[in-house]
Order: C-alpha cells, then structure tokens, then sequence
C-alpha cells in the first residue's frame, strides 16, 4: 500500500508537470519575446516623437540631448534628411530585434536589441520553471511517504484498538476495500460498531439530561442575581447573596450526581432529610417567577417529613414538576405533603386545563411535549425518582395532579400533635 501511494503520487506530480510545464515554457517563452519586441517597438516611437517635437520647434539634435532626454539602453540610429546619422549605444553584432519609426518630417528612428539578450531571459525563466518543478517532484515524495506512513501503520494500531475496544453481537457492514489494512479496519469495525453507537446514545442522553436539569437552578440563579442588582438595601442584598450561593451549591451537587450518574448510574447517595427543607427551598426559589407570571404557588400538607432519597436530586424533581406548572399550566400551584403507608407524598397541582387527553398515556415519554418545550423534563425527573428508589406518578389529568413517592424514614417516636396536616402559609 505505501509503494502504491508514493508510486500513484509522484505519477501524478510529474503528469501535471509535464502537461502543464511544457505549456508554462512555450508560453513564457512566446510572452518574453512578444514583450522584447512590444518595447523595442515602444522605444522607436517615443525617440521619433522626441526627434520629430524638436524639429518642428526648430531646435537642434544631437546624441548627447538624447541621450540625456531620453536615457535609451538599447542600441538606436536616428536618420534625419540633410543631417548626419545619429547612432546612440552599441550596435549589436548578432541577431537583432528591431523597429523603425518614421516620422511627419522623413525622419527615421531604427531600434535594435541583441537576441542573446531575450535567449537570456528565457533561459533564467526555464530555470526558474525548472527549479520549481524539481522542487514539487521532492515534495511530492515527501507527501506520498508521508501520506503512506500515516495511512498504513496508524490504520493497523487502530484496527488493534478497535478489537479491544470491541463487544456485543456483530453487525457486519459488508464493505471492503481491496486494501488488507482497510479491510482489517473494516472487520474489527464491524464488531464493535454496535457497542460504538449504545456508547454514542448513552453520551448524547446524558447531554440532552445535563442541559434540562442545569437550565434551571442556572435561571433561579439569575433571578436572585437580579434582584441584587435592583436592590441598595444591604440586608436584602446579603439575604438575596446567601439563597444564591444555596443555589450554586445546589448547581455544583446536580453536576456531581451527572458525573456519578455516567461514570455509574447504580452508585447512589441516598439519605435521610428533611422533606421540609427541599420544599421551602424550591418555594423561596420560584416565587419570583410566579410573581412575575402574576401567579402564586401555595404549599399546604404535613409538616416535620423525613424521607430516604438525594436532596439534590429530589429537588430537581420538585423543580421539574413546578416549572412544568409554570409552563403548561394556569392559575395558583399547589404544593402538597403527605403521607401514605410508609410513604411520603409531594403532590403538584395547579388550575390549568391540564394534561391533553392523546398525551396521557406518553406525558412521561422523551421529546412529548404539549408545548414548544424539550419534552424531556418529566422523563428525566423520573428518572431521578426511580435512581432513589421512588417514583414519580401523574394522579390526575384534569387539573394534573402529579405526585413524588418516596420512602419515610424509620422512626421509633410518637407522632407528635404538631405534624397533623394542615394548611402552611
């Protein structure tokens, strides 16, 4: 294969060399005598229009006036009637290039220039086209080796690191090259390209998931770094600073729960927290935006939950399902908590028109979307829902009511008279 690329390389080099530098050299060589000759002709004209303008104001010609007025290389002979030839330079002794002028008066201007000196011309011009070509030959091979190094033994080590990389059942391609490195590229490549793409797939959900849940602390960011910015009073700015450092913490968990998620999604952190907490921070965080919509959110339920899961990422969930509120739905959202079995419940709900009824069935599908939205919220708050062994349910389509599960926390104490439910404004 190497010899075939120098072989087929350089082939080609001198090919296009001998088409195209035969016609550069006739070319030239035409272009360089044209040119001589084209100035020759210029000269003649120019030295009988000099001659000519002094005869008619009635001044006298001599070689030094020309030769200064004029400042002619080549050789020139100025005929004049009833004066004497007046020659300027060297005649050449050889072949010439010549031009006679003649002028209004009868005057007549011959210039002449050697051959030899267009044979020179030439010559430096075919050893310029020869030095190039010369130099494009040894390029040519330098590429063809190098071009052949990079295609042979690269495609061999990648071939060897194709097969380890390989697995799973093989899905032939069946196209071959004729080439034994290139066919052995394309059999190792046949039995690791299903594995490639599950890999592919798995980096690209992980993007689309990456970029859902980043979106929104990243927006509860800037609101909170909004409302520094309006604000001159000290205390609002320290109390504003402190929730938005909760929620670059927030940010920095939900990138380390990704990053563990990739690396190994059965690695969990399940703990024991307060479901309270994760509530009243999700509440704090979009009010502003509820606001702004001239909507409310309300949380309402059982106080003092403990339940068994990742806060960070039963936060996302709570924010998936209150920002699809916002969204999609209208009127107050309702937040609430209670309890069920040995389970604790977080209820959304909101006054809008609810799930539509073809949707239903496939609300918790990836890219279905009643709206111009991602469509991959609810699947991803799933997601994290089931990664903490809860699960994430839609109760209701109209309104919807969409309910977090997740395990309670064993506790050996009486319930105490304040965790009744009710209302919490």
């Amino acid at each position: 294969m190497r010899r075939r690329l120098i072989n087929s390389t350089l082939a080609v080099v001198l090919v296009v060399i001998a088409v195209f530098g035969v016609s550069l050299i006739v070319v030239e060589t035409r272009t360089i005598t044209s040119s001589a000759q084209e100035s020759v002709e210029s000269d003649a004209v120019r030295l009988v229009s000099v001659v000519g303008s002094r005869l008619t104001a009635g001044e006298g010609v001599s070689p030094e006036l020309l030769s200064e007025q004029f400042g002619l290389e080549r050789y020139a002979r100025v005929e004049i009637k009833g004066r004497p030839t007046i020659e300027l330079g060297t005649r050449p002794t050889d072949s010439v290039i010549s031009y006679t002028a003649k002028g209004d008066r009868g005057e007549r201007v011959t210039v002449e220039e050697p051959r030899s000196a267009v044979t020179e011309e030439v010559g430096r011009t075919l050893l310029i086209i020869g030095t190039v070509a010369f130099l494009c030959v040894i390029a040519a091979v330098l590429l063809a080796v190098r071009q052949a190094n990079r295609l042979t033994s690269p495609l061999t080590d990648l071939a060897e690191t194709a097969e380890r990389l390989g697995s799973g059942d093989p899905r032939p391609r069946h196209k071959r090259y004729g080439v034994p490195e290139l066919d052995r590229v394309a059999d190792v490549l046949d039995s690791s390209a299903e594995r490639i793409a599950r890999m592919l797939t798995a980096e690209r959900r992980l993007a689309a998931d990456a970029s859902h849940q980043l979106r929104t602390p990243l927006t509860a960011l800037s609101m909170r770094l909004e409302e520094i910015s309006a604000t001159d009073d000290l205390d609002t700015v320290k109390e504003e600073a402190n929730i938005a450092l909760t929620q670059v913490e927030r940010l920095t968990d939900v990138v380390e729960r990704l990053l563990t998620n990739a690396r190994d999604p059965r690695i969990g952190s399940a703990v024991a927290f307060d479901l309270d907490e994760v509530v009243k921070q999700q509440l704090e965080e979009w009010r502003p935006a509820y606001r702004s919509a001239g909507r409310a959110i309300v949380h309402s339920g059982k106080q003092h939950l403990h339940a068994v899961g990742t806060p960070g990422a039963v936060a996302q969930v709570l924010a998936a399902l209150i920002e699809n509120s916002l969204m999609h739905g209208g009127g107050t959202v309702a937040v609430r908590t209670r309890v069920t079995g040995n389970q604790a419940v977080i209820e959304v709900t909101d006054e809008g028109p609810g799930v539509p009824a073809d949707l239903g069935a496939r609300i918790f599908e990836r890219t279905i979307s009643g709206r111009n939205s991602t469509g991959i919220g609810l699947a991803v708050a799933r997601d994290l829902a089931e990664a903490d062994g809860g699960r994430l349910e839609m109760l209701q389509q109209h309104p919807a009511v969409f309910a977090l599960f997740l395990s309670r926390e064993p506790t050996t104490r009486a319930q105490r008279p304040e965790d009744e439910e009710r209302p919490i404004r």
